[in-house]
Formats: C-alpha cells, structure tokens, sequence
C-alpha cells in the first residue's frame, strides 16, 4: 500500500458522517392501546397520588429515517440549549414516542413538529462540528503518516550506517527521498563483505517538478518558434531536451537507453538508477495516446516513479486535443487519481498530471504528466 493509499485509508476510516434526516421519508411506525399512568395530572381527582393510576389511552411512534454516524446522537454539540431533542435511535431511524389519552390532532401535530424542528437544528450544529474536524483530520493524518515514515526511514540510516550486516525484514520500506540531482551523490564503500540494507532512490518532487518546468520553458520556445521546430521528428525533438537537461544534470540525462522491456526517449539516472522517464511523442489521436502510455509503462522497471509524457500537436485544432487528454487518460487500467503538481508555473491547461499504478503491482505508485505543446506547420 502506497504512502497516499494508507492515508485515504485513515481519512475514510475515521473522517465522520453527520447524520441527516429524510423528512419525506417520515412515517408513523406504530400506534397501539396503552395503560398511561395520570397519577400527576392536577386535572384529575385521584385519592392516592403516591402509586401510578392508569387509564387506557394511545401511543403512537412516528419514525424519522436518516443516514450517518448514529453515535454521534448521542453527544452534545458544542452549540446547544439545555432544551435536548428527545428520541430514540432504532438503527438508521429516530423513533420520536407520544402518549396520550386524550384524542388531540392538534396537540399531537404540535408537539411533533416542535420536536422535529429541535432535531433539524440540532443536527446543524452537529454538522458544523463535524465539518470542522473532518477538515482539520486531514493535515493531521498526513502529518502523522508522514512523521512515522521519517522516522522509519531515519532508523533504517541509523543502522546502515553502522556497516554491519542485518537481517533485511519485509516490512522495511523501499525507497528514500534524494535531496537533489544536481548535486553529485558520493557513496561510501560498505565496510564489510555483505552491505546492509539500503533504500532504494526515488527523485523527490520538487526536483521532478524542476524537470518538468525546465521542459516546459523549453517547449514554449518551440511553440514561439514554429517554423525552427515544426519539421523536426520525435527524436530530433527530443535531442533537443537532453542537450537542455544534461547542461543541468551533468551527463545523467540520455536518450534511447534501454531500461527493462524496451527503450526510453529520456531518461535520468542517479546510481545506476532510474529516476526520471519521459517519451516524446506526436498526437495521433486517443488510440495512439494510450498506446504511447502503455509503451512507457512498459519500460519502466519496478522501481522506477516519475514519468513524463511531451505530446505536440501539429495540425489538429489544439483544445479539442487538449479536451481529450483527461478522458483518455482516465480509461487506462493503471489509472489511480489526479496528482496536484505544487508549482504555480505548471498549473495550467496545458499540463495534466496523474498517480498510476505499476503493471505488476497495482500498490506500487507512480507519477504521469502529460505536458502538451502546439506547435503548428
């Protein structure tokens, strides 16, 4: 299970549903004959007050349906009057119970749209409050998952950097975060025979949005420039963003390598491992788009997590292509959910960003954009 599954998992598990009735759906549920003690009714003259005095009268229970946390019922809001609804909770009904002996429409019309106009009211101030929780659970699931990972990960440094050979358990994760790819990374030799467990690198995201800004400035310049680019083909293209990624990454981007099951337009390489995949491809249509996913995906290796797509549009109308894109993708059977891409400069309609799946391990995340550029005849 991925970092963002198990979130959704703790958000759907204990973010809370306020409870919300169906007034159309209201019905009486039952009316019988009852024994009603009036042993306190002044109105009566009863010698013995001090034991019940029962008459014959009616009681009648109207059901009011709703859905939501039934439990949360039974708490006080933190805005109330000291007037509390009163009812019972039958699973997903709240049974509101009148006793009468008298035969009074009017009285008991009364007193049930009262009492129902208490329970809508309250029920709003039970939303409120759950909104607010269910808005601050969030920020705080993500905090905590994220410092529980931290310090997984910390723990696993602290023990490979003692250089002693551990017993590799299979709950251990696979992957750390690198800092930065500029920078170039110096790794110590293990100092015993057997090295100890190491997690795997992953491109961090900021970084991979750095790539993919760097790509998109280089793109607009095409797409200023037409007729400098327009008779260019994928490879010729693609020549061109590596000459601009290696200026950046000393030498680590490189094109056509062969990487698992096929071979790769762009790709970056921290370690002898591959960080960054992209593939540039022209639009032909959405059968050849899916066609271009599904060859990226076959390249990629297990390990490998952010991806690019570059698509250029060169003779069709641009926002029918670009209206294309989100339903396409959406059909693929790796598709998990949309990705929100933190950098303003790419938040644009031109740029869509995606958490797919691996092929052989639907818990195994990766990272798709699809960047497109027009670049007319």
């Amino acid at each position: 299970m991925s970092e963002e599954d198990f979130c959704q998992y703790l958000l759907s598990k204990y973010s809370l549903k306020p409870p919300k009735i169906y007034e159309d759906n209201i019905y009486v549920y039952s009316q019988k004959e009852v024994d009603i003690d009036v042993s306190k009714d002044p109105t009566r003259i009863i010698f013995d007050r001090s034991r019940p005095f029962y008459v014959k009268g009616i009681q009648i229970i109207i059901a009011i349906p709703f859905e939501g946390d039934a439990e949360l019922l039974q708490y006080t809001p933190s805005t109330y009057t000291f007037n509390f609804p009163r009812g019972k909770v039958v699973e997903e009904e709240i049974h509101l119970i009148y006793e009468m002996v008298e035969h009074n429409a009017e009285r008991l019309k009364q007193e049930y749209q009262r009492d129902l106009n208490e329970i809508k009211r309250y029920l709003e101030w039970v939303m409120r409050d759950v909104e607010s929780f269910n808005n601050s659970l969030e920020t705080f699931v993500r905090e905590l998952v994220s410092q529980r990972k931290k310090k997984l990960l910390d723990d696993i440094g602290l023990v490979s950097s003692l250089g002693i050979p551990i017993k590799r358990r299979e709950d251990m994760p696979e992957t750390y975060t690198i800092p930065s790819i500029r920078k170039k990374l110096k790794f110590e030799p293990p100092k015993v025979s057997k090295k100890p467990f190491k997690p795997e690198p992953v491109l961090a995201d900021e970084e991979y949005e750095n790539i993919l800004e760097m790509i998109y400035n280089m793109a607009l310049v095409m797409e200023r420039s037409p007729k400098t680019f327009s008779k260019l083909k994928e490879e010729e293209i693609r020549d061109h963003f590596l000459m601009m990624l290696n200026a950046h990454y000393e030498g680590q981007a490189t094109g056509e390598t062969f990487n698992y099951g096929g071979k790769t337009d762009i790709l970056i390489r921290v370690e002898g491992k591959n960080v960054f995949i992209a593939e540039c491809k022209f639009w032909r249509g959405e059968k050849k788009f899916i066609e271009a996913i599904d060859q990226l995906l076959g390249y990629m290796s297990w390990r490998d997590t952010k991806t690019a797509i570059l698509l250029f549009n060169k003779n069709q109308d641009f926002s029918s292509v670009l209206s294309k894109i989100a339903p396409t993708v959406k059909t693929h059977s790796c598709y998990k959910r949309e990705w929100n891409l933190k950098s303003d400069k790419l938040k644009n309609e031109t740029i869509f960003s995606y958490v797919f799946h691996q092929p052989q391990d639907v818990n195994r995340e990766l990272i798709l954009t699809v960047m497109v550029f027009n670049v007319p005849k």
